[in-house]
């Protein structure tokens, strides 16, 4: 059957790119829809301030006349050259179990990137590790959770047989939440406060964290170069992702620890797992989507981990144990049960490390971005 690919053009192929999802996955019990609200606005050019540094593209796979397939190709020029690299990634990458509609689609990207100079396509993976990233290739049984892709088996098998292989890889773990966390680290977080002159910020509304958004992210572009595909947030995406996310957050489970000089040194960031009232509003918040959001946030009992960092002259201080210690007790009086690490680099040990040191945790998801020289 003949497959034709279309570069998206106008809304209503934009509008086709965005929701097909939705329809591939259609019987798949665990696929959790994006917030359609936030996809339409972060696949608009003149709305997503992303699309500015980096070439894109986005593809439609049709055949008689129907999509069957959708994949986004970027370009991330402004990490090309910090890392003096000639790279293309592919991401948002969907389709039924046919493997010559993965190949048309993924072929097409790779010539696109070989025409603009890349000399090697790796994903999945947008346009910074703050999206969905990787497909999944343990765990397919297991729940969702938000900004993690839940991709069906056959995509990992698909993107090997196209001559990939494995490059960078994640896990997610899952922690009980019980008073044995706060336990652990409550003697040592008094010792740490006491003899550090150090101040923790605890908010009980999103008014008093605003002032301290920008210093988060300053935070984040001086801690987070060595994650892979870290690109430095600017100004204005500071302001995108504050607007897009800040009103979602419970201002009780965000810590912020500043030194006597005011400097923000340490933060913690986690909220309410979303899923299930996301997957009942079936990611729209009109006519009462919004309901069964606002139901789970005040309802969910998991808690997950969404940003973290220690600057480099408060590493190894004892500052995660005082985060931990206030963000788990926190949570603890908000009726959490259960914590989520979100997604961690295999080789980011350290930060395993840390997880694993709590009682009976399990690595229950795992995730594979993959790469291929073109």
């Amino acid at each position: 059957m003949e497959i034709t690919i279309k570069q998206v053009e106008g809304a209503k192929e934009l509008n086709t790119f965005i929701y097909l999802p939705e329809k591939i996955h259609h019987n798949h019990q665990e696929w959790l829809p994006p917030l359609y609200m936030d996809e339409e606005k972060f696949f608009n050019p003149k709305r997503n301030p992303a699309f500015q540094h980096n070439d894109t593209i986005l593809l439609l796979a049709y055949q008689n006349g129907k999509a069957v397939g959708r994949i986004m190709g970027i370009i991330p020029h402004e990490y090309n050259k910090k890392q003096n690299l000639k790279t293309a990634r592919f991401s948002y990458f969907e389709c039924y179990e046919d493997e010559a509609v993965f190949s048309a689609l993924l072929k097409e990207v790779e010539q696109w990137a070989k025409s603009k100079g890349c000399e090697e396509l790796i994903g999945p993976m947008g346009f910074s590790d703050k999206e969905p990233q990787g497909f999944l290739t343990k765990g397919f049984s297991e729940p969702t959770m938000m900004i993690t892709n839940s991709s069906f088996e056959y995509m990992s098998r698909m993107i090997l047989a196209s001559g990939y292989s494995s490059f960078v890889e994640l896990c997610q773990y899952d922690v009980p939440l019980t008073s044995k966390i706060t336990e652990r680290y409550e003697a040592f977080t008094k010792r740490i406060q006491s003899r550090m002159n150090i101040t923790v910020h605890q908010f009980t509304s999103t008014k008093q964290v605003k002032p301290f958004v920008r210093s988060v992210f300053n935070l984040i572009n001086a801690t987070y170069q060595e994650i892979y595909g870290f690109t430095s947030i600017s100004e204005e995406e500071m302001d995108d992702f504050a607007s897009r996310f800040l009103p979602l957050l419970n201002p009780k489970l965000i810590k912020i620890i500043s030194d006597g000089s005011g400097r923000v040194v340490a933060f913690v960031i986690a909220m309410a797992d979303l899923s299930q009232g996301i997957k009942k509003a079936k990611g729209r918040l009109l006519p009462l989507g919004w309901f069964h959001i606002l139901r789970a946030s005040k309802t969910s009992k998991r808690l997950v981990l969404l940003l973290g960092g220690i600057a480099p002259d408060y590493q190894n201080k004892g500052l995660d144990a005082v985060l931990a210690t206030h963000l788990f007790g926190s949570a603890i009086k908000l009726g959490f049960k259960s914590v989520d690490s979100h997604l961690i680099m295999r080789e980011n040990h350290k930060m395993r490390a840390e997880i694993e040191r709590l009682p009976d945790h399990r690595m229950y998801k795992e995730y594979t971005i993959y790469k291929k020289e073109i």
